[in-house]
């Protein structure tokens, strides 16, 4: 009898647990301020209202004594048990005057004050050798890296704007199936493993199938916090990664947009007040031209059409509070594989739908900070014509949650409470398959609680447990403990993370075909969920002013995942099929920064081997369990990123390498004759079935690829002209996507792509 060691029976040692957890999460904050003053408030730029992250505040009293702290995401600071006295606040931030004020604060008094930073013009130069400084290419603390707009837009793509697919396929330990497909695998983990959200909001297939692009351009982004393993409180369901990607706000004092044109895609962005300094709208919208642009050239056939919407309406309520209203569409149709004579693929498609509320707080009477979101997302999958799919899958629902941030002197505790209600559907049908109809809706309501200690000056240490109920006719609960340990002396940093994680929802794919990326969601059974131990030790130094290093080893032990079960010929089911896994890896990063150069390498080592363990590997392999290794498993990758000013062009190159992933191999083909009837076995029409190898005994051959491009800026009074050229595979390396396992045909990635783009900026 399977027993897993999280789940609970909702029995009264559970329900006392989530008792006391509530307690101490509401006690906690509640405890004593008295004789002491609460400052907090909200930082933004002056010229756009836009919220600034990582602003030093700085309080100094009569006596010389300090204390501070920096604003987060949304621009907020917050300095808590301040005796009573006269003090002189400072704000500061590299490029823009620092503001400094005096101020009188008494005993038993939450103060309020906002904060609009002015630009400072007389330090242009300055501030372009900073910024190069701030990019994250090595800043890796235990498995997370915060990425700006900036560091999206060094990476060279086919489009004069920077998106986050291009980004995220450049980091180590994440593995793409080709430059098609949409489908990301970070540390050993299945595209579904992946948490994705943007505002609070979840985008479950947020990548186009053409792979330069997801549904997040550059232009929208405020900040993307990708944690490739050992995420926190905030994030359950999840067993492999989390990116949580923040937008920004639209400009309150302005109007201005963004126009490009280049020949995979098209895009336009529009901002502004709706209500000066109080409201604002931001809107975007992207429309791939492949058709009528790229393919006119290309010399492969590009059947993909893509697209994406956003669009934000952000207010300021009062002197301490702000809501957000988001909402966020794409879709994507084509074929991934080769066409021909003796074969039609079948088109694949899906479309993500998602808006979201959300609410920021700082309560006059209460100590903390209070964030609450809600939101409802929908994807649809479908394989085969769009007026007539054979098989679709939908996955859904609400989510519901409240944050909360309290700051002490050298304690920070956040804690919240969700609820979420996916719901998954799928109809699968076509050939060797009879028709499946799944349903299933998975509640739950969770609390967590994380406490982050200062111990030292150097160390901290975060601390995190999270409680889930899951209610139905046998209640279940689970407890899950998180850890990290920050150590921090002059130019050091080491890190280590451990923690338990689960997933109750997860998407099939028949893995067997690189071709077929359609996906269908199922739940898992309630007393066998998808479970995930991680481990993280890391090491980052600044060797130099100019060169910064950094190294991560990870490994994780999954269990109970669920694959596509196996059988020897190609049909589709969603019946599910058990295993386990392991994920060993190492990531290497080296970043350089100099006036007129800035690049970075970095190098991912890892290893992932599942073992299949259900009784339909016995009747079709003769073995109990069957290990293998699946097609994300790459040994090794590289990536070199290069970005430079030759006076007024500044120039863009990325080359990628990784090594051959594993494919599965074929025995040959025979003959399939549905006898549903009386039939003449040797005149009746059959169908030609592939006969499968045992599970990725194949290595396809390695990849490599140059990406460069060049671009100039003529800036006029009211608006800036951005020109581009470029090239994708400049010397044109024939890398396989996939074997076509029907025709035997070779299927390729892109060849060499000359590019060129437009891009007109209003300001």
């Amino acid at each position: 009898m399977h027993s897993n060691p999280l789940s609970l029976p909702l029995d009264r040692q559970s329900a006392v647990l989530l008792a006391a957890l509530t307690l101490l999460a509401v006690a906690v904050p509640l405890s004593s301020f008295a004789q002491t003053a609460t400052l907090r408030g909200f930082i933004t730029d002056a010229s756009n209202g836009e919220a600034l992250f990582g602003v030093n505040v700085l309080l100094e009293s009569g006596t010389g004594d300090l204390r501070g702290g920096a604003t987060d995401i949304d621009g907020i600071y917050s300095l808590t048990r301040i005796p009573p006295g006269r003090y002189v606040l400072r704000a500061s931030f590299v490029g823009y005057i620092q503001y400094v004020d005096t101020l009188q604060l008494r005993a038993d008094q939450r103060y309020s004050l906002n904060v609009a930073l002015e630009e400072d013009n007389s330090m242009l130069e300055e501030i372009v050798v900073t910024e190069e400084a701030e990019t994250a290419a090595a800043a890796v603390t235990a498995g997370l890296q915060i990425v700006s707009p900036k560091d999206i837009e060094l990476i060279p793509t086919p489009d004069v704007s920077g998106d986050l697919a291009s980004y995220l396929t450049a980091l180590p330990g994440v593995v793409t199936l080709g430059d098609r497909g949409g489908q990301l695998f970070v540390r050993g983990g299945e595209p579904s493993h992946s948490m994705t959200l943007i505002d609070g909001m979840y985008v479950h297939q947020p990548y186009h199938i053409l792979g330069f692009y997801s549904a997040f351009p550059s232009d929208i982004i405020r900040q993307a916090d990708i944690a490739a393993a050992g995420f926190g409180g905030p994030f359950s369901g999840r067993i492999a990664s989390v990116i949580d990607i923040h937008s920004r706000n639209g400009n309150k004092h302005r109007y201005a947009g963004a126009a490009s044109i280049a020949p995979f895609v098209s895009a336009a962005r529009l901002e502004g007040p709706l209500i000066r300094e109080h409201v604002s709208f931001m809107g975007s919208v992207r429309q791939s031209v492949i058709e009528q642009l790229a393919q006119r050239y290309v010399p492969q056939d590009l059947p993909y059409t893509f697209g994406d919407a956003f669009a934000k309406v952000h207010a300021v309520i009062s002197q301490t509070a702000q809501l957000s209203v988001s909402a966020i569409h794409s879709y994507d149709r084509g074929t991934v594989g080769l066409q021909s004579q003796d074969r039609v693929l079948e088109s694949v498609g899906w479309q993500n739908t998602a808006v979201g509320l959300r609410y920021v707080v700082l309560p006059r009477a209460l100590p903390f900070i209070a964030e609450i979101m809600l939101s409802y997302s929908h994807l649809r999958s479908e394989q085969g014509p769009a007026n007539n799919p054979v098989r679709i899958s939908r996955v859904g629902g609400f989510n519901y949650a409240a944050n909360m941030t309290s700051f002490y002197s050298r304690t920070e505790w956040k804690w919240g409470l969700y609820w979420r209600a996916p719901e998954v559907r799928s109809t699968l049908g076509g050939l060797f398959q009879d028709i499946e109809f799944g349903y299933s809706r998975r509640h739950k309501a969770g609390l967590y609680l994380e406490p982050e200690f200062y111990i030292t000056s150097g160390l901290r240490a975060r601390a995190t447990v999270i409680a889930e109920v899951f209610p139905g006719q046998k209640p279940q609960t689970i407890i899950e403990p998180r850890a990290r340990f920050i150590w921090r002396h002059k130019h050091h940093e080491a890190s280590f993370g451990i923690g338990r994680y689960h997933q109750e929802i997860f998407g099939l794919n028949d893995r067997r075909d690189a071709m077929n990326v359609f996906t269908a969601w199922r739940s898992a059974p309630m007393d066998r969920l998808s479970e995930a131990t991680h481990f993280l030790l890391g090491y980052r130094i600044q060797a130099t002013p100019w060169l910064e290093v950094a190294a991560e080893a990870y490994h994780k032990e999954l269990r109970d995942l669920y694959i596509a079960e196996w059988t020897s010929f190609p049909r589709f089911t969603t019946r599910l099929q058990r295993a386990d896994g392991q994920v060993t890896g190492l990531d290497f990063r080296a970043e350089i920064t100099r006036p007129r150069f800035y690049g970075y390498v970095n190098y991912g080592l890892s290893s992932v081997e599942y073992a299949a363990k259900e009784d339909a590997v016995s009747l079709w392999f003769g073995t109990e369990k069957l290990e293998f290794r699946p097609p994300h498993d790459r040994r090794h990758q590289i990536n070199v990123i290069g970005n430079t000013r030759i006076g007024e062009f500044e120039i863009r190159t990325r080359w990628n390498f990784g090594s051959g992933r594993p494919f599965n191999r074929v025995y040959g083909f025979d003959g399939f004759l549905l006898l549903d009837g009386v039939q003449d076995i040797f005149t009746a029409p059959d169908d030609q079935r592939v006969i499968y190898d045992r599970p990725f005994l194949g290595r396809l051959p390695t990849y490599h690829r140059l990406d460069v491009s060049v671009e100039r800026r003529f800036p006029f009074r009211h608006y800036t002209l951005a020109a581009q050229v470029g090239a994708i595979n400049l010397y044109d390396r024939r890398n396989l996507f996939a074997l076509d396992l029907f025709t035997r045909q070779r299927n390729y990635q892109l060849p060499f792509v000359p590019t060129a783009g437009i891009r007109i900026e209003v300001n």
